[in-house]
């Protein structure tokens, strides 16, 4: 399959939207922090700084994810990456990954920090062999569902 990485358009804000709801109701819950970032991208991820992407196949949008700032200067939060549930298993949210690697590599960023929950095993071991570290999860962390907090320093 051909994918192409391509960056943020409002037309395909849609897509970032319905992915993402789709894969928080499938695995867990939308808490209203989610609703009120997927609802409104714009306002809180590219008007401050950071970058959303898709994973495109011809004219379909097939994955997203997005690097969202965060209070350290130099750190981009990923978040928000969900594929098309029929194309589940295909490599492209390690796709997505590896894009966001290199552009932090290029962007010369610091790092990158996620926020998971280790019952998603395989996303857990995918992390950890692109190199992300577990560092303590605060108690104020901003997702209810995560039970882990991972960094890669780039």
């Amino acid at each position: 399959m051909d994918i192409k990485i391509i960056g943020y358009d409002y037309k395909y804000a849609k897509y970032f939207y319905d992915y993402n709801i789709e894969w928080l109701e499938t695995f867990f819950f939308v808490e209203p922090y989610d609703q009120e970032v997927l609802s409104k991208p714009e306002t809180y991820i590219i008007d401050k700084g950071g970058y959303i992407f898709f994973a495109k196949n011809e004219e379909r949008i097939l994955g997203t994810v997005a690097l969202m700032p965060t209070k350290e200067y130099g750190i981009l939060e990923l978040t928000k990456m969900a594929v098309l549930h029929e194309v589940r298993g295909k490599k492209i949210g390690q796709k997505l990954l590896q894009y966001c690697i290199d552009f932090a590599k290029e962007k010369q960023l610091k790092g990158l920090l996620l926020y998971s929950n280790t019952k998603l095993k395989n996303a857990i071991y995918l992390y950890r062999k692109y190199g992300f570290k577990e560092l303590e999860l605060e108690k104020d962390n901003p997702y209810q569902r995560a039970d882990i907090k991972m960094l890669l320093e780039v």
